[in-house]
């Protein structure tokens, strides 16, 4: 595990040489993968990484866990309240009609968005890079909100099953509440990761990794991916 923190470290500091910027950005929410995220940007730059922690009408059990690896971890933090910022630009965008189901997602998705115009700000502002926090598990899935957490700069978990980013935080010492606590993606209370996809991270990864699985599963998982295929993909063009 420390080999693969290393070459993490290591791969963060390339990224960001390369862009020829100064540091790193990034945002903290206080779930597994944001945690491990944060670790890492901290062995690549002790002096130049921040956190933002970004709570939209979060609970106050979300936050604390983000507070609490900033303290143990000593990471430079910025507290942005984005509650004002989503009030104002729901108030000027939902003056129509939703189509039927639309309602909850299309409100809950502001909420990313919002998290990442804050992290591009700061980024530009420093002359950052914005490192994400998806992992593999979600990046196949399509699980995350596409120029919301999906738009970053750079993503070193994107290769790594939420598994083997939970391997990776017992080494790190991530502390064991956090590794423990349901993945969610914070969007409404109660909403889990799993939940949401209808299948447990331990049955996606598996396939993931070895394309086994029950057949329900396959079909599910293929499904889901085929779906969200347009998120890891630049904007399509004519080919004329």
């Amino acid at each position: 595990m420390e080999e693969l923190a290393n070459k993490l470290v290591a791969w963060i500091r390339e990224q960001v040489d390369s862009a020829e910027r100064q540091g790193v950005v990034f945002g903290l929410s206080g779930g597994l993968d944001s945690s491990v995220v944060a670790v890492l940007c901290k062995r690549a730059f002790p002096d130049n990484c921040l956190a933002a922690i970004m709570p939209c009408y979060s609970i106050e059990t979300d936050i604390e866990p983000a507070q609490a690896v900033a303290l143990k971890f000593q990471i430079p933090v910025r507290n942005v309240t984005l509650d004002g910022a989503f009030d104002s630009l729901l108030a000027s965008l939902s003056d129509g009609e939703y189509a039927p189901g639309t309602k909850r997602l299309a409100e809950a998705n502001l909420k990313p968005r919002l998290r990442m115009i804050a992290l591009y700000y700061l980024a530009n502002r420093l002359d950052y890079l914005v490192v994400g926090t998806g992992n593999r598990s979600e990046v196949s899935m399509g699980y995350f909100t596409k120029y919301g957490d999906g738009g970053v700069d750079i993503l070193p978990l994107g290769n790594l099953v939420k598994s083997r980013v939970r391997e990776l935080a017992v080494h790190l010492g991530i502390p064991d509440k956090i590794i423990q606590k349901p993945p969610s993606a914070g969007l409404w209370e109660g909403q889990t990761d799993e939940g949401e996809m209808g299948i447990t991270y331990e049955e996606l990864d598996r396939y993931l990794t070895t394309g086994k699985a029950r057949e329900e599963i396959k079909k599910r998982v293929d499904a889901m991916m085929a779906g969200s295929a347009h998120k890891r993909a630049t904007p399509l063009i004519p080919p004329f």
